[in-house]
């Protein structure tokens, strides 16, 4: 038995990694919505705003965070029993190759890597900029019980410098988390500018061949088309470890 998720932020083009999964015989649990999220979610998020509590905002105002306390810590068997519940259909399967993708899963990753360290780990990443056009339901970290600095709501940029902070957050929390044996990273750009490469990269991987599905070449780069403020100071260095410092996508 293998068993396989998807991290990533919201609006990181996940569903495509799901549906690919699915159309190649992966048994994603049930049921599933138009994005491959795996339902009903709401175990999941309330072992994401537990694990919010145990995550605290350093002092100085600016954006860094405090995981000593959540990566130290025994993961609570409440969690452990929201987890379970929200994976049935997954861990009841018989199948050879099974998993899950719902984005509220990179919010505990640490503690879900503690419940299953040999899964495989696919990090699918997308350019922030891209990430922060369309409302989600990680956009306000507050809602998941993760304190950051005050916003003025009143600014014009208000709502996208939320989704910046949470896409950061998201981002250093995967950073600061110990690496499982197996573990990939993929940008979505990449799976949709170059398939057949990357998705040779995932084969590799995950040890069985992947079906191909259609991608959208217009969902790449389409912050280039928006004219509100789409990209912070404070995602420079995320971005230019991931080739999103300035230079067009497609040239990468």
């Amino acid at each position: 038995m293998s068993l396989i998720t998807i991290i990533g932020r919201g609006h990181s083009g996940t569903r495509a990694m799901s549906h690919t999964l699915s159309a190649s015989g992966v048994y994603m649990g049930e049921p599933l919505n138009a994005s491959g999220d795996l339902l009903p979610p709401q175990a999941m998020y309330e072992a994401a705003r537990m694990f919010g509590k145990t995550v605290t905002l350093k002092s100085g105002g600016d954006l860094t965070w405090d995981w000593d306390a959540a990566l130290a810590a025994e993961v609570p068997d409440a969690f452990s029993a929201l987890i379970r519940t929200y994976l049935t259909t997954v861990l009841e399967s018989a199948a050879e190759y099974k998993g899950w993708k719902i984005p509220e899963t990179t919010l505990v990753f640490p503690w879900i890597l503690r419940m299953f360290p040999q899964a495989r780990y696919i990090l699918w990443v997308r350019n922030p900029r891209d990430c922060i056009l369309g409302h989600h339901l990680t956009d306000d970290l507050a809602d998941w019980g993760v304190a950051y600095p005050k916003i003025d709501d009143a600014a014009e940029d208000a709502v996208r410098r939320r989704r910046a902070i949470s896409w950061k957050y998201q981002y250093d929390l995967v950073q600061v988390t110990p690496k499982p044996e197996h573990w990939i990273e993929v940008r979505f750009e990449d799976f949709v500018l170059r398939q057949e490469e990357t998705l040779g990269r995932l084969e590799d991987f995950l040890g069985f061949p992947l079906a191909r599905i259609s991608v959208n070449p217009e969902a790449v780069d389409r912050w280039r088309l928006d004219t509100r403020t789409n990209t912070y100071d404070f995602l420079a260095p995320a971005m230019a470890q991931y080739g999103y410092d300035g230079a067009e996508t497609s040239d990468l």
